[in-house]
């Protein structure tokens, strides 16, 4: 799996309380009509910690049809229970994904050992690309580069993070201390351009839901060494950007995908 561009990190729709499996087709062919470079269903954005068990499975089966092979798939698979985590992965490893994001566990505040002993039992319980989630703003706790670092040198399946600590320094500090083949993506929009200027190599996005082609196309200007046109790029996003995150996500994404006759 190439971990490079512009990854969305797609909503789930709904309607009558029920997850709308026509409108989620909808939006998958939308994002891949429009360039994207993968998809991660069942994140944050996807609302993930509030489906049912069987919801989930059939979200990630769907994308994963819907898709058609012509994307990777990285569907999330982090809880707060090493257990139910190693579950979770043993389950949707097995649906035809390509690899799998899994966040640092929150609430529980874990220590970094802590981390390195839930990472290293979802490494050891799959042979699937795994990329780590990183965002303090949401779990409570920062995982720091040596944790990163000392993971990806026990398990060549940790193949990167999505970045959402909001530190460059942070960042860098992966970068210089990680060997070539560990993708570090962004996770925050604001910072995609930023990080990719100290290494990262794209983002996974909630902007990318609204403007799949301007999102990716970001990342691919900015890869293919345009980096004014990519920064041009950045500032016609940016105000879209602050918007979609004036709630809590997934709130302003999910109605600016229902203003575009998605969802």
């Amino acid at each position: 799996m190439k971990i490079q561009g512009c990854f969305t990190a797609i909503v789930t729709p709904f309607r009558n309380d029920k997850v709308d499996f026509e409108a989620l087709k909808k939006i998958v062919r939308f994002q891949l009509e429009n360039g994207i470079n993968g998809l991660v269903p069942c994140g944050s954005t996807g609302e993930a910690a509030t489906l049912s068990p069987e919801e989930y499975l059939a979200v990630i089966k769907t994308v994963v049809a819907a898709a058609g092979g012509k994307v990777p798939v990285v569907p999330g698979v982090g809880t707060n229970s090493t257990a139910k985590s190693v579950e979770m992965v043993k389950k949707v490893s097995a649906l035809g994904v390509d690899g799998l994001l899994a966040i640092v566990p929150y609430y529980n505040k874990p220590t970094q050992e802590g981390m390195t002993v839930h990472f290293s039992e979802l490494a050891k319980a799959t042979r699937l690309p795994i990329i780590l989630y990183n965002i303090p703003g949401r779990t409570g706790v920062n995982m720091l580069p040596a944790t990163v670092l000392a993971l990806r040198g026990k398990f060549s399946n940790i193949a990167g993070i999505k970045e959402a600590s909001g530190s460059l320094d942070q960042v860098s500090e992966i970068i210089n201390g990680a060997d070539k083949d560990f993708a570090v993506m962004s996770g925050d929009d604001s910072l995609t351009l930023p990080m990719m200027s100290v290494g990262a190599r794209g983002g996974i996005s909630v902007v990318s839901n609204v403007a799949p082609a301007e999102a990716s196309g970001l990342c691919g200007l900015f890869l293919g060494g345009k980096q004014a046109e990519a920064a041009a790029m950045h500032h016609r996003l940016f105000p879209l950007v602050k918007a979609l995150f004036t709630e809590t996500n997934p709130i302003p994404v999910k109605y600016a995908v229902s203003l575009l006759g998605l969802c």
